[in-house]
């Protein structure tokens, strides 16, 4: 705490307690893209330290001609000397949920979809 110079005391502490309404988007994204992949780790019973999980706000601006729609995330399987990587996209998926139970639900969705695809997996082995 400091003194005002104009002798009225102690002023408030200089940082406010964090607290999560104070969190950036994007870190509340990235929070819950860590927590999906504690969830798969628990499922597959296994760690995945072996792929390299990245967000980013957008995809590039050069997609794959195969891709037709906007991608909310990409697999990029392991090659020689590089680790697997899993990319999600931070504003394509926030704008196709309705609320906070809809983003949890899809960060799950697109991670589970993309980290099947990297390890040899269908996706649906991993739902319940």
């Amino acid at each position: 705490m400091s003194v005002d110079r104009h002798g009225r005391g102690f002023r408030g502490p200089l940082a406010w307690p964090p607290v999560p309404a104070m969190r950036s988007r994007s870190a509340q994204f990235d929070e819950l893209v860590l927590d999906g992949v504690e969830s798969l780790e628990g499922r597959l019973k296994r760690s995945l330290d072996g792929i390299e999980f990245a967000v980013e706000d957008v995809p590039s601006t050069d997609p794959p001609p195969w891709e037709a729609d906007l991608a909310l995330g990409r697999a990029h399987p392991a090659q020689r000397g590089r680790a697997a990587r899993v990319v999600l996209y931070r504003r394509p998926i926030e704008s196709r949920a309705a609320e906070d139970a809809d983003l949890t639900d899809l960060v799950w969705e697109v991670l589970a979809e993309q980290v099947a695809h990297v390890i040899g997996i269908h996706p649906d082995d991993l739902e319940d």
